[in-house]
C-alpha cells in the first residue's frame, strides 16, 4: 500500500517539475547538490546502481531502491526509467516518511 502512496507522490512531483529522471542527469544532480533524494529501480545495471548509490553516499544523498524501472516510468508518466532523483525537500521529506514507517 505504501508504494502505491510513494508512486503517486513520484506522479505529483513529476507534474510539478521537481523531479530529474535518467542515469546521467541524476548523477549530474547529485553533484550539484540539487537531488534532495533518489529512488533507484531494483532492476537497474550492476554498473549504474553502483555509480549511483557511490554517488548517493559521497555526497550523503539518501536513496531507495523501489519497484522495476516500468513502474518508475509509469509513476513520471515516461517511459522505463532506472533513476529518479526528487529535487524538491518538501516532496523528498514526505516520501522519506513514508519508506522510513515501512
Amino acid at each position: 500500500m505504501t508504494n502505491d502512496k510513494l508512486f503517486q507522490l513520484i506522479g505529483l512531483a513529476a507534474r510539478a517539475r521537481k523531479i530529474i529522471s535518467g542515469e546521467e542527469l541524476v548523477v549530474k544532480s547529485i553533484q550539484n547538490g540539487n537531488a534532495k533524494l533518489i529512488f533507484l529501480a531494483s532492476d537497474a545495471s550492476h554498473n549504474s546502481s553502483k555509480k549511483i548509490q557511490d554517488k548517493c553516499k559521497f555526497y550523503n544523498v539518501e536513496y531507495h531502491v523501489i519497484g522495476d524501472r516500468y513502474e518508475l516510468g509509469h509513476a513520471t508518466g515516461k517511459e522505463a526509467r532506472v533513476a529518479i532523483a526528487i529535487t524538491d525537500s518538501g516532496f523528498a521529506k514526505k516520501m522519506s516518511s513514508l519508506l522510513n514507517e515501512k
